[in-house]
């Protein structure tokens, strides 16, 4: 009934198209609390760290990284300033051969070079870095994914001022938060992988939840933290799903 009620929604509210195409995080505790189970290729999604720290920062920027790894095409990156750390991206499983570099003078130049990679329809994903976006320029970033299957991806950086990064209006079908959190040990293993505390604020047509998980792998995929002898994975590359 609820599935029956999603695709009725999305008739009245769409654009008149039964299906999307969805990528999932191939992790059950995730997928099954998004509404489209997993993150719609074409649309925005938007991400920020919990706090102001580069700890926080680093680990929004790697799980942008883990999101397009998933995809399939080149990468369009586009950065106000050059600190991304390519073996850092590899590690998240995002192969820097895959990521075209553009540099913008501000952030309205950014929004332009954003909208144009994804009206190119080549990419398997758009990814850029911006402080204040209005919510005319995330609807034209919406309109420009509709349609096609490059997943664009904002990270919204804290400004001076310290305000929340996700606290003005946007047209983005989610909105996360991701923050450092403690490794768990692993017997004789000592500390087991990265872990995160995701926190998934807004989405559309669902609700929002927050979990702790192991930062990606080199293939881009979360897991679940680690446990004394069981240690689930998320295994393999996430499948593209068509979802109504």
């Amino acid at each position: 009934m609820i599935s029956e009620l999603r695709k009725q929604l999305s008739a009245i509210e769409g654009d008149g198209r039964s299906e999307r195409p969805v990528l999932s995080f191939g992790l059950d505790p995730v997928d099954s609390r998004l509404a489209d189970e997993g993150l719609r290729l074409d649309a925005l999604h938007e991400v920020a760290g919990e706090g102001a720290g580069w700890g926080d920062d680093a680990a929004a920027t790697l799980f942008l990284a883990a999101v397009a790894a998933r995809t399939q095409g080149p990468v369009l990156w586009v950065v106000r300033r050059r600190d991304l750390f390519a073996p850092g991206l590899y590690q998240a499983g995002l192969d820097p051969a895959r990521v075209l570099y553009a540099e913008a003078r501000d952030d309205l130049e950014l929004l332009a070079l954003m909208e144009e990679g994804l009206r190119h329809r080549g990419l398997g994903a758009v990814i850029g870095e911006a402080k204040k976006v209005a919510m005319a320029a995330t609807r034209r970033l919406q309109l420009a994914a509709e349609g096609g299957s490059s997943i664009a991806l904002l990270l919204k950086r804290p400004g001076r001022d310290g305000a929340d990064p996700l606290g003005q209006p946007s047209a983005a079908v989610t909105r996360w938060r991701v923050a450092s959190a403690p490794s768990l040990p692993v017997p004789w293993e000592g500390l087991g992988r990265a872990c995160w505390r995701l926190a998934c604020a807004r989405q559309r047509g669902g609700d929002p939840f927050e979990l702790t998980v192991e930062a990606p792998d080199e293939t881009g995929c979360l897991a679940l933290p680690a446990r004394l002898v069981d240690r689930p994975a998320a295994e393999g590359r996430a499948p593209l799903r068509a979802v109504g």
